[in-house]
């Protein structure tokens, strides 16, 4: 074993112990715990690129905003289910002004976080045609999504957006919608882990289709207009963050606060319900909820059921960071732009030391730079190299378990890598260079 920045004894230690092999076919969490480990025992910093978290301050005026509900005693009370009203109104203006998209109050509803959304949303969406039970993925995507599937027992299929961009887009979904017997369809935009974004064109594309075939889109916006080839930080003018919302009426949006506002902690976000949808009956939800109203079994139903609600502070500190935003006193895609500016140092360095992106393109420009950008070694598939890169106290997880068809990649978040780290992930590069020469 050549000589590493971290004790190859201890790697080795921690990854037997944790009995995962090769290790990088662990999940997010289990990565998390085995880095975690190895820093408890060795003492030295790992440059952490494995977990999709903020690296920035929380949204100011969300934190002073649970403080004030705090003191007015908010926290001894149950919150409506459906939410308290000046969440859902500045939401439904949030909507409007960033995404040009109409909705009332009462279809924008919180959630814990948005993966309290997805589940909600398979929980109806897959249950309301007994013929159906399933979700077409256009990977890659978030793991922990498919997982919450085969929990509830769902069926699934995906396949790998990059290979299918523009018009391809269309016979590849028809085909696999032939395959299986869909209720929805999920991806994120932009997208984690690849960081590609869907166009107009794709989003009529599935909009389209969902019509069609009476499927319901999910949509993902836990990166909520942080494609920075873009300016979407002005309410109210264009260009607005793109939606499959402004070409079917058979939509969720999902719309995280932990990314775009830095609020992963207090676990809030958005569910908005198309209109349409909303109000729409399907007979099959009396199976399983009260009743075949789509707006009231997903709340009196299936959020009821989850959390009976979202935390009380929480939405009070949403509705806030919503107003300042909407009313343009604070712009948040000025500060999530760090981001962006990280990637371009990050990959550039990366690249130095023989690394390869990924997903390089998006269709015919090159990637955007944001929270994520995803790598390969020669020599190694992605399994063996997250690995490997824990020798030399580098963390990231296998494209393979986002459903990417890479499988000789990694998904790097640049959130949790400080500047001041920069020296040492150069040293610890040129060190896995130097052990693991390319042939020319």
């Amino acid at each position: 074993m050549k000589k590493t920045p971290i004790s190859s004894e201890v790697v080795n230690e921690v990854i037997d112990a944790f009995g995962v092999h090769p290790a990088g076919k662990a999940t997010i969490r289990e990565l998390v715990k085995i880095v975690n480990d190895i820093e408890g025992i060795t003492g030295q910093e790992y440059i952490r690129m494995e977990m999709g978290v903020p690296g920035l301050d929380p949204t100011f005026v969300g934190v002073e905003a649970e403080m004030i509900a705090l003191r007015q005693g908010v926290a001894s009370k149950y919150p409506n289910i459906e939410g308290i009203k000046p969440l859902k109104e500045e939401a439904a203006r949030f909507v409007k002004l960033f995404m040009d998209v109409e909705v009332e109050p009462m279809h924008c509803v919180p959630t814990v976080g948005s993966m309290m959304g997805g589940m909600a949303s398979f929980m109806v969406v897959n249950r309301s045609d007994h013929k159906r039970t399933g979700t077409l993925f256009l990977d890659p995507g978030f793991p922990v999504q498919k997982q919450q599937c085969l929990v509830l027992g769902h069926q699934f299929g995906s396949f790998d957006l990059y290979d299918f961009r523009g018009e391809k887009l269309r016979g590849k979904m028809e085909e696999e919608i032939e395959k299986g017997q869909y209720s929805s369809i999920l991806y994120s935009n932009p997208n984690n882990p690849s960081w590609i974004c869907l166009n107009e064109d794709e989003l009529k594309i599935i909009g389209e289709i969902s019509i069609k075939h009476d499927i319901t889109v999910i949509e993902d916006l836990a990166y909520f207009g942080m494609d920075f080839r873009k300016d979407l930080s002005q309410p109210g003018l264009p260009p607005y963050q793109p939606s499959v919302a402004k070409y079917t009426d058979n939509y969720i949006l999902l719309i995280s606060s932990s990314k775009a506002f830095s609020y992963a902690g207090q676990r809030i976000g958005m569910m908005v319900i198309s209109p349409g949808l909303y109000d729409r009956k399907y007979p099959d939800l009396k199976r399983y909820y009260s009743s075949e109203k789509f707006g009231h079994a997903m709340i009196y139903g299936a959020l009821y059921s989850l959390s009976a609600g979202s935390s009380h502070t929480g939405q009070y500190a949403l509705a806030a960071i919503f107003k300042a935003v909407n009313n343009g006193t604070y712009n948040y895609i000025k500060e999530v732009r760090e981001y962006g500016k990280k990637a371009v140092i990050m990959k550039a360095m990366f690249q130095k030391y023989g690394f390869r992106i990924v997903y390089d393109m998006d269709m015919d420009e090159p990637i955007a730079d944001g929270f994520y950008f995803t790598l390969s070694y020669p020599g190694f598939d992605g399994f063996q190299l997250v690995e490997e890169l824990l020798y030399y106290g580098i963390s990231a997880i296998s494209l393979d378990i986002t459903g990417s068809s890479r499988t000789e990649g990694l998904r790097a978040c640049v959130s949790q890598v400080r500047r001041e780290q920069f020296v040492v992930l150069e040293e610890r590069l040129k060190l896995f260079r130097k052990n693991h020469p390319i042939p020319e």
